[in-house]
């Protein structure tokens, strides 16, 4: 399985480049915020780009394909037929960070991942605007523009760690804990799932919190992260994979020392 995928790989990886430079860039700071019915907002460039993906992974590899812009039974439609083939599923992230990229903020990705019975076996994501792509393969290891990960180190101590932590999400007990007496040197939110497995796979941060991520946040991210020697698990799956792949919550490292302390902190503290 490894050497069709590492073929495979340029092929997606050109075409994330593609989409960003064909649908997303250009609309950049020039499109209408939209509403979902859950409150999240989108516009025409999160439809365009997802059609310019789906039209470019279909050329790859034939495979059914789920989108974040599609119908929710659309939705369970394509990861039904995934489960069923032999090839997988297609799963893809047009736009992460939309909010972002609607008000003009520069970090927001998008993330193609390739699932065989339900698990990534395939992942990139791509930052459009500092034309950085992360890409990976099960048990082959991750790469960001070639160079292997993470590009530092991450340390072992909880009090120096900083970590990516998105409050809103979180059981209102661990928020106010982690506000009151965290266990962390600093926190970040870039207000992107996508950018901040990257950043996390890199080494630039040094753990993850989030409450609950949907299966096109996660995909990609979490391969890229275990593939540069990192962990994840949820609030009560020690195996990230287990557990529900529409709603996952996260708890991740990229230090294996650090990800279990990081982990016993969040569930002695609320992350249940």
């Amino acid at each position: 399985m490894p050497a069709d995928l590492l073929k495979l790989l340029p092929g997606v990886e050109a075409a994330l480049r593609a989409v960003a430079e064909t649908e997303i860039l250009p609309r950049f700071l020039k499109v209408v915020r939209e509403h979902k019915d859950d409150g999240s907002t989108f516009s025409e460039a999160d439809i365009a780009a997802q059609e310019f993906l789906t039209r470019a992974l279909e050329r790859l590899l034939h495979l059914p394909t789920l989108g974040e812009e599609m119908s929710e039974a659309a939705q369970q439609a394509a990861w039904a037929a995934g489960l069923k083939s032999e090839r997988g599923l297609w799963v893809m992230d047009p736009i992460d960070g939309s909010t972002n990229f609607l008000v003009g903020l520069p970090q927001f990705a998008v993330s193609v991942a390739l699932l065989r019975d339900g698990k990534p076996v395939l992942g990139v994501s791509y930052l459009p605007l500092a034309r950085e792509m992360f890409s990976a393969v099960a048990g082959q290891g991750a790469w960001m523009n070639g160079e292997r990960l993470p590009l530092r180190p991450s340390g072992h101590q909880l009090s120096r760690a900083v970590a990516c932590v998105d409050f809103k999400r979180l059981p209102p007990m661990l928020a106010a804990r982690l506000v009151a007496d965290s266990p962390i040197y600093s926190q970040r939110n870039f207000g992107s799932s996508v950018l901040e497995w990257c950043y996390l796979a890199a080494g630039r941060v040094d753990a993850v919190l989030h409450g609950g991520q949907r299966l096109w946040d996660h995909a990609a991210g979490s391969l890229l992260v275990r593939e540069a020697g990192g962990c994840a698990a949820t609030f009560r799956e020690d195996d990230f994979d287990a557990a529900d792949p529409w709603r996952r919550q996260v708890i991740a490292a990229l230090n294996p020392d650090l990800f279990v302390r990081w982990r016993d902190w969040l569930r002695q503290h609320g992350a249940r």
